[in-house]
């Protein structure tokens, strides 16, 4: 019976050994600690800079002359620190819509879209050019020399060029000269077409295409001086009153501080050694001021065409 006891004694406190021994070897748990994550940051889009878009709705120079306009553009783009673009849609109402709707920011306009743009939606003048010194400029009525043609009044029945339906000197001009003789483009001319482009209005006289042309006087010196062979052939019958000169302009609603830069940079071109050689090359002495009362002209024109208009109906 003893022998009994102290064998289940011994075998208890084994029992409580191994128990000891496995709670030693248990694997404490192991604690983790989880560091704050950052959420991952959008990317942020880049605001990229709109180009300055400057329309070119009137050539001071012929079509080959837009090497001039491509240095003035640089030299505008450099002298604001952003990119310039120039636009060229070939005719002068689309350049007045681009500038009504805001897809340009400025540009070279004639004078009678700019008259119809400022009354039509606030079209605004920034500066003016300035040819030996005046800013105005002329219509010419021209022909061949070989011509029997001396006069305005000796185009009746023959072919006739105008430049831009919305030019003033290639259009409304010579349609206020007709007027005045109680005629219409179409009850004088046996026919007549637009050129679009006063420098090939010039060009399909020379060449005989068209028997009379109205051109803008500032491409007719410009095409004088860098294709004189052209010009030999050709002669002035008729020339107009002084109109205001084609101006630039610039979109309303334009930031007030670009259109001053802007506005600055084109008054101070001749000053500059650089801005001068551009002037130069397109045969402007400077740019000026702009004086809306230049333009008056082209209203008192607009204005009697309208009222015999009215007569006629």
């Amino acid at each position: 019976m003893r022998r009994a006891v102290r064998f289940l004694s011994a075998m208890i406190a084994v029992f409580g050994m191994l128990l000891t021994c496995s709670a030693c070897n248990r694997a404490e748990p192991v604690m983790v600690t989880l560091k704050a994550v950052t959420p991952s940051k959008k990317p942020v889009p880049v605001q990229v800079e709109r180009p300055l878009r400057i329309g070119m709705g009137a050539m001071i120079t012929t079509k080959e002359g837009y090497v001039y306009y491509q240095r003035l553009q640089a030299y505008i783009g450099k002298k604001l620190g952003r990119t310039v673009q120039l636009v060229d849609r070939g005719n002068y109402k689309e350049m007045n819509r681009l500038l009504e709707t805001g897809d340009l920011d400025a540009a070279f306009v004639c004078a009678g879209p700019y008259v119809e743009g400022k009354d039509k939606f606030g079209m605004e003048l920034l500066a003016m050019p300035q040819v030996k010194g005046k800013s105005v400029y002329y219509s010419y009525i021209i022909v061949r020399k070989d011509s029997m043609i001396k006069h305005f009044e000796d185009l009746r029945g023959k072919v006739f060029a105008f430049a831009d339906p919305k030019s003033n000197s290639g259009k409304l001009v010579p349609t206020y000269m007709l007027a005045k003789m109680n005629e219409t483009p179409d009850s004088f001319f046996d026919r007549h077409i637009f050129s679009y482009g006063h420098d090939q209005s010039i060009r399909a006289v020379a060449d005989g295409i068209v028997d009379g042309a109205a051109v803008d006087s500032l491409v007719w010196e410009y095409s004088k001086q860098k294709y004189p062979e052209q010009i030999q052939q050709l002669c002035i019958i008729a020339t107009s009153d002084p109109y205001g000169i084609p101006p630039v302009v610039v979109r309303p609603g334009l930031d007030s501080e670009l259109k001053k830069q802007l506005k600055d940079i084109l008054l101070s071109a001749s000053a500059d050694p650089e801005g001068n050689d551009i002037l130069k090359g397109m045969m402007i002495d400077r740019f000026v001021e702009g004086d809306d009362a230049n333009y008056n002209s082209i209203r008192k024109m607009n204005s009697w065409l309208a009222r015999q208009r009215k007569i006629t109906e």
